[in-house]
Order: C-alpha cells, then sequence, then structure tokens
C-alpha cells in the first residue's frame, strides 16, 4: 500500500521521500544539524526546498562537513572556490550570507551555550502543531531577530520552514500518514 504523504513531498524523488518521512517535523536540535539546516535553509531563499536537497551531498562537501569553525574562516580564496562549484548553488550573496550567518551562529553559540537555548527564549519547550502556514508569531520573532543580529536570508518564511525541519513546528498534513493532530 502506498503511504499517502504531504502534498508538497514529490513521491518520485526518493531523497525527498526519504526527507519527509524520516526528517522533516522530527526534533533534532544538534548544534551541527541546526547549522547545517539554518545554512541550506537560507540558500533555500526564492528556490524549492527540493532543489537544495537534491544538492545538500553536495553542500556537505563544499562546506567542509558544516564544520563551523572552517566555515567562520573562509576567507575569498573559500569564496571563489564555492562560486565554481557546480555543485552547490552559486549565488555570491547567499554565499557570502553563509559564511556571516555562520559567524553570528558562532556568536549566539558563545552566548547562549548551544543554539537550541537560543531558540527556546522564543518558543519554550513545546512543538506547535499546524498546517497550512508559512509564517507565524515564532517564526516572526526569532527572524527579526536573527536580522537584528546581522543575519541575511532569514526572513519569516525561511525560518519558519527552519523551524518545521528541526520539528520545532510540526505541519504533516491531515492526509498525510505521519498528521498528529
Amino acid at each position: 500500500m502506498n503511504k499517502k504523504r504531504c502534498a508538497w513531498c514529490n513521491t518520485k524523488n526518493p531523497r525527498y521521500v526519504e526527507y519527509h518521512d524520516n526528517e522533516w517535523c522530527r526534533p533534532n536540535f544538534d548544534d551541527r544539524y541546526l547549522y547545517e539546516m539554518l545554512i541550506l535553509e537560507s540558500f533555500q531563499a526564492g528556490l524549492s526546498w527540493e532543489c537544495v536537497l537534491n544538492k545538500r551531498d553536495s553542500f556537505r562537501a563544499a562546506y567542509d562537513g558544516f564544520d563551523l569553525e572552517k566555515v567562520c574562516a573562509y576567507g575569498e580564496e573559500k569564496i571563489s572556490e564555492l562560486l565554481s562549484d557546480e555543485g552547490i548553488i552559486r549565488n555570491k550573496l547567499k554565499i557570502n550570507a553563509s559564511i556571516s550567518n555562520s559567524r553570528i551562529f558562532k556568536a549566539i553559540l558563545d552566548e547562549y551555550g548551544s543554539f537550541y537555548n537560543y531558540l527556546r527564549e522564543f518558543a519554550g519547550d513545546k512543538v506547535i502543531y499546524e498546517v497550512g502556514r508559512t509564517t507565524n508569531e515564532l517564526s516572526d520573532a526569532i527572524s527579526a531577530d536573527l536580522q537584528k543580529r546581522g543575519m541575511k536570508f532569514v526572513g519569516s518564511t525561511i525560518i519558519y520552514s527552519y523551524l518545521q525541519a528541526i520539528g520545532l513546528i510540526y505541519s504533516h498534513d491531515k492526509e498525510c500518514y505521519l498528521y498528529k493532530g
């Protein structure tokens, strides 16, 4: 029997199905994962998540396994290398933002001890269950604070998508076999 999935999930793409079934909306608050997903989500701006997800392995290779210390130290030579890497999204503004956002992410880690502790300042310890939205008060607040700190490509819609990805917002469609009301 075929499982009914969220309408956005392209069931012809095994990578997308795997992401939908085993990762999306599942709480994962490990700092390395939170960092990787924030960088990947920032590349989604103006594109589909499927496009970014299909390039995830290439991003991992290009960004040194999302090693925060290494990315924070990237300079012009590495930026040129990233801009010529056909496996990733080669948008200069997004690449530059990913590096400066990494430095801000590191500063938040230093301030809060973990990125999840930072997110909990806004979200508390509860998961939000809602469908059919692309922003909410939580994504608005986190987006505004990250932008105030200097991050780019972290608008409310991107942050909402990020919060779904890491499991702070649970949004499986009512028709989806993973739906929880």
